[in-house]
């Protein structure tokens, strides 16, 4: 039946898709902060009950490959990884910020599009793509200010989207930029480019696989109980 299980823990939301030949059957999304740990294997559970179908009808498992949540990435991979190696199906890494751009090419004929994360503070983590999803610069750590994208908008109208774009909006006062709301990573936007990396047979490697965290992880400091 071709199908694949999407799974998407980049971000704050924890989400799970079941696609058949790249078309969306079924989708579950939580947007409990902190809840991906304790959910994902509900969510999958409860998805894989709704469309009545068992786990070794899958035929491989997408994962989102980040860059977003180190915490998020690390748990989404683990069960990734754990359902592929048990039922012996290729794991699929989808570029979060690609799977993101492809959603939003469906319904924009805009030249220039940039998905955005959000990050700590005022930065985000972007890449810019043409409306056929060739990138045009590698994935990048912003710290957004006034500047930020201005050799680009001084030649091109740019869309932004993603959780990240609203701390931009106030930021970037250009008339090549608009921003798209309500656009923020989620499993349903895997599926299509997880179909196409499936027919190529272009799997991740089950062991040495790791997802695009793009900075270290920094671990916060414990608060005084006093």
């Amino acid at each position: 039946m071709a199908l694949i299980l999407s799974l998407e823990t980049s971000a704050s939301a924890c989400s799970v898709a079941l696609h058949k030949k790249g078309q969306l059957v079924y989708t579950i999304e939580i947007a409990e902060p902190q809840a991906h740990a304790g959910k994902l294997a509900v969510l999958i559970d409860e998805l894989l009950k709704i469309v009545s179908i068992s786990p070794q009808d899958l035929k491989a498992v997408a994962v989102s490959a980040g860059p977003g949540s180190y915490t998020g990435l690390r748990i989404g991979t683990s069960v990734a990884k754990g359902l592929c190696m048990g039922l012996g199906i290729p794991l699929l890494g989808i570029p979060t910020l690609l799977s993101m751009a492809h959603h939003v090419s469906q319904a924009t004929d805009d030249k220039f599009l940039c998905p955005l994360i959000d990050a700590r503070r005022m930065e985000v983590y972007a890449q810019i793509f043409d409306n056929q999803l060739n990138p045009i610069n590698n994935t990048e750590a912003i710290v957004v200010d006034s500047n930020s994208f201005r050799e680009l908008l001084d030649r091109q109208h740019v869309l932004f989207f993603g959780d990240g774009a609203e701390k931009c909006k106030g930021v970037i006062n250009h008339p090549n930029a608009s921003f798209a709301d309500g656009v923020y990573p989620k499993a349903s936007f895997i599926g299509a480019i997880a179909w196409q990396e499936f027919e190529a047979n272009r799997f991740a490697d089950l062991v040495e696989f790791t997802p695009f965290y793009l900075k270290e992880f920094v671990a916060k400091k414990a608060q005084p109980i006093f």
